[in-house]
């Protein structure tokens, strides 16, 4: 944008350069004044009828300020047109000037009513602007050169006691803005100081240096259309009051009113050299224009000058130093910046509270351990360095914005680090409050403007300040959650591993007591020896599974034998309980072999774990009613009560048993529905209990596998 802006400006004074070098001084400045008056006119006669067709006619102050413009746009016509010093110029601008006071008047009407003495003084002055309208009729008279000489000096005379009564009766209209702290009425009044300031500058130096008007009426068409921008930007509404503007349209009006006078401004010192350089009239015109062109762009390129700007907006024509709806959005925008290429939350915070300040630089200090520890920075130029828990605490106990310059001319019970006294550049601390804790603090670098700090800024980034910390909190809640997310995890894992630990210890229980009986059976030892290396090969898998990064890729769905499966647990089981299988041939489920496996472990331990010593579990594979295959395990143990199993059996750890860990019938569920399949059980107190598992059959293997997924 700025370098578009540069480019149509280069382009702009070029034209404006070659222009001037191909026409001599009295046709450029012909030129210049009708193209400056004709820009205003249009400016003034395009804000009349936008004002019109907006409907402001119906009020009496809404009218006067459409015909004001209106004759406005006529004046400037008659001088680009006709001439400055032609009679029917003068008489629209005596119009002009009578309908602004009118406007003037109706906007003090209401603040000042049944004020006589202003209500008469408007009536003189507006008495004498006619009447140097009427001098200029009878200068049109046939009358000899004294009489024509002294009707000029009258109307000069009665014109500017006109213009310096407007500006006077102008004051009481800025009165009554600074009381009603309107910030677009400030424009208005602005507005109408420079239109007839600049006129009476044009009257006394004309009275005084004849020669030099038609330079100044030159200068005057900018002006002019600097004054239409600054009246686009106060709109009538009720009467004269203008309407709210915002800072943003507030500064792009008067830097389109700087680079008018800018242009105005060259053309005048070009047109002057002209004059006065005589034979190097032309080296004295290029040197201009490239020297002020090079000032621009200098001036243009400034983060002072902008940064000044910004503040001399503000300070005169707005009652606050800040936009805050424009404020708060651009603080939540930066703090809001959503994609993997953002800046660190800790960066945009920084930058986030100085774009307030317009500081060029901050630094975000953390809670550490009662101090403040550096955490980020934004255009910082070192790394930074802590703050001490006394500093710390007295930020945490006051919750003060702590304005470093004037602490460095006291001192405070603040009792500042060395290292932000002898720093010049550190600014302001803001504390970052969250709750009635400290989560941190912001060191805002100077801004370009120097100044202090006010109720305003305190009130602005005391809530900045806040809303920060909170993004603060929130960081580390994520964070402490994300921690507590692997932590669980983890607890997850190791339950469930310490579950089929505690299985592997019973078996290998059973089978040390069993081995004081029958040591001397050799059938017995052959069931040990499996027993010990199955036993062994599942340590040796769960401590695997323990791992951080357990890489074991979960195993295919595949047509398994639930009768061979029940045998082999059976088997394996044989050294430390009598377990029976029920069911012949095969009997084909489509599952995963190593959690089926699992799961019914889980539930044979469960079943011996409940059954009286000497009574057999069963395992029993058969046909289910709904048209898939089961496969229960079956105790005549101590049974579960009816609320344990509905509220309780399927809650990890929620045991029925002293010593149990409540996880192996919620593990073994868990297993069978990541296979498609169900499970359920009918138990009874006293007497025993029946997990029933089902599974589709093998023989449809493109539904199941649907199923599944």
């Amino acid at each position: 944008m700025r370098s578009a802006f540069i480019g149509i400006l280069l382009a702009l004074r070029l034209s404006a350069f070659l222009t001037m070098q191909a026409i001599d001084g009295g046709t450029m400045t012909a030129i210049l004044i009708l193209w400056g008056h004709a820009l205003a006119a249009l400016l003034f006669g395009a804000l009349g009828l936008a004002e019109w067709r907006r409907g402001v006619t119906d009020r009496w102050s809404g009218r006067a300020f459409v015909a004001a413009l209106a004759l406005t746009a006529l004046w400037a016509l008659a001088v680009a047109g006709i001439d400055s010093r032609d009679v029917s110029t003068h008489l629209a601008e005596a119009a002009r000037n009578i309908a602004w006071l009118c406007l003037m008047a109706a906007s003090v009407k209401r603040a000042r009513a049944g004020h006589v003495p202003l209500a008469a003084l408007y009536a003189v002055v507006m008495l004498v602007t006619a009447a140097a309208g009427m001098v200029a009729l009878l200068e049109r008279a046939p009358f000899d050169g004294d009489m024509l000489i002294a009707l000029a000096v009258a109307r000069q005379m009665l014109r500017m006691m006109a213009i310096a009564g407007a500006l006077l009766l102008l004051s009481h209209v800025a009165q009554a803005t600074e009381a009603a702290r309107s910030g677009a009425r400030r424009l208005f009044v602005l507005a109408l100081a420079v239109m007839w300031g600049f006129d009476l500058g044009v009257a006394v130096l004309g009275f005084v240096q004849p020669d030099w008007t038609a330079t100044l009426v030159v200068v005057r068409g900018p002006v002019m259309a600097a004054v239409a921008l600054f009246l686009a930007a106060s709109t009538t509404q009720a009467g004269a009051a203008p309407a709210t503007v915002s800072r943003t349209v507030a500064t792009q009006l008067l830097v389109g009113a700087g680079l008018l006078l800018y242009a105005g401004s060259t053309a005048l010192a070009a047109n002057l050299a002209g004059t006065i350089a005589g034979g190097q009239a032309r080296l004295a015109q290029t040197a201009i224009v490239f020297g002020t062109t090079a000032a621009l762009l200098a001036l243009v390129s400034t983060p002072w000058l902008r940064a000044w700007m910004r503040v001399k907006v503000a300070k005169h024509l707005f009652s606050h130093r800040y936009d805050y709806r424009i404020e708060w959005q651009r603080f939540t925008a930066t703090l809001g910046v959503p994609g993997d290429g953002a800046a660190p939350l800790g960066t945009r915070i920084v930058k986030a509270v100085a774009d307030l300040t317009d500081s060029p630089a901050g630094m975000l200090l953390v809670a550490d351990g009662g101090r403040l520890a550096p955490a980020a920075g934004w255009r910082w130029a070192d790394g930074g360095q802590a703050i001490e828990a006394g500093f710390a605490e007295h930020l945490a106990r006051t919750g003060r914005i702590v304005s470093l310059d004037e602490e460095r001319a006291e001192t405070g019970e603040a009792m500042l680090p060395t290292w932000l006294i002898d720093d010049r550049d550190a600014w302001a601390v803001v504390p970052l409050i969250h709750g009635d804790d400290l989560a941190g603090a912001i060191v805002l670098a100077r801004p370009p403007i120097d100044r202090s700090l006010d109720w305003e800024d305190f009130d602005l980034l005391r809530v900045a300040g806040r809303q920060a910390a909170s993004y603060l909190a929130e960081d580390r809640a994520h964070a402490a959650l994300a921690d507590a997310q692997r932590f669980d995890e983890f607890n997850r894992r190791f339950a469930f591993l310490m579950h089929d630990i505690k299985n592997v210890a019973s078996q290998l229980t059973l089978v040390a007591r069993n081995a004081e009986r029958h040591a001397d059976n050799p059938d017995f030892r052959a069931d040990m020896v499996v027993t010990l290396r199955d036993s062994a090969a599942r340590m040796t898998t769960l401590l695997a599974r323990l791992g951080q990064h357990d890489s074991a890729r979960p195993e295919a769905t595949q047509p398994v034998d639930a009768v061979a499966l029940a045998r082999r647990i059976a088997a394996n089981w044989r050294a430390k309980h009598r377990i029976d299988v029920g069911g012949e041939g095969a009997a084909m489920v489509l599952a995963q072999p190593g959690r089926l496996e699992q799961a019914v472990c889980h539930l044979v331990q469960n079943a011996v774990e409940a059954s009286p010593a000497g009574e057999a579990v069963t395992i029993a594979v058969r046909r289910d009613e709904r048209g898939g295959l089961a496969i229960e395990v079956i105790d005549t143990g101590c049974g579960m009560a009816p609320g344990f199993v509905r509220d309780q059996l399927f809650r990890p750890f929620a045991s029925s048993k002293p010593d149990g860990f409540g996880i192996g019938a919620y593990e073994a569920r868990q297993l069978v529905r990541a296979m498609g399949g169900e499970m359920d059980v009918d138990s009874r107190e006293d007497e025993g209990t029946r997990f029933r598992i089902r599974l589709p059959i093998a023989g449809d293997a493109g539904a199941v596998m649907e199923q599944a997924a």
